[in-house]
């Protein structure tokens, strides 16, 4: 009788693992078309029409979904993006980062380009309708919702994942970029 007590929870507790190893290795897992990313159109910051056949091609992608007004993730996020770069040298031309705006509104192409340019030079900036841009999102499984501040004003609550995708712009994985440039170079250069 005491073991048959025992035995439910342990068996409770089972199963709730490997669902949450299952929802994890889904939306999280290591293997290419996972179903994380999908089709977009967008704009960069020339102005110029992006699908998602830009993270087509030698090499690997980065993608990113935040915002300009952002106070402290996604500049940091990108700052440690501009730092994978600069450790990679040369092979940095064969990874290309899409930055992707939660916020349509007010990131326009013209302030994403002055945005950016504080970073490295390969980041793209993108933007679109707020029907394009929560359509990307949705592709990535990724999340954002506005918070109304005091004031009048608001912020964007969103996914912090950068998405490491493959040369057919398959999900690979979420890259993790803090740690050290280098030691980011190097998990990178797999996919080069």
């Amino acid at each position: 009788m005491k073991a048959s007590r025992l035995a439910l929870p342990l068996v409770l507790f089972v199963f709730s693992a490997l669902a949450l190893g299952l929802v994890l290795f889904i939306t999280l897992g290591r293997q290419p078309g996972t179903g994380v990313g999908g089709p977009f159109t967008l704009t960069n910051q020339a102005g110029q029409k992006v699908t998602e056949k830009a993270l087509e091609g030698p090499g690997a992608s980065l993608v990113f979904f935040g915002f300009t007004h952002c106070p402290d993730v996604c500049p940091t996020a990108l700052y440690e993006i501009t730092q994978v770069y600069q450790a990679l040298g040369p092979k940095g031309d064969r990874l290309r980062t899409f930055f992707i705006t939660v916020d349509p509104e007010r990131d326009t192409p013209d302030l994403l380009r002055d945005y950016i340019s504080s970073f490295d030079p390969r980041i793209v900036g993108l933007t679109g309708t707020p029907e394009q841009a929560t359509a990307a999102l949705k592709a990535y499984r990724g999340y954002a919702r506005k918070v109304p501040l005091e004031g009048g004003g608001y912020t964007m609550d969103h996914t912090a994942l950068v998405y490491l995708m493959d040369s057919k712009g398959r999900f690979i994985e979420s890259f993790n970029l803090k740690r050290p440039p280098e030691e980011a170079a190097k998990e990178i250069q797999k996919y080069l």
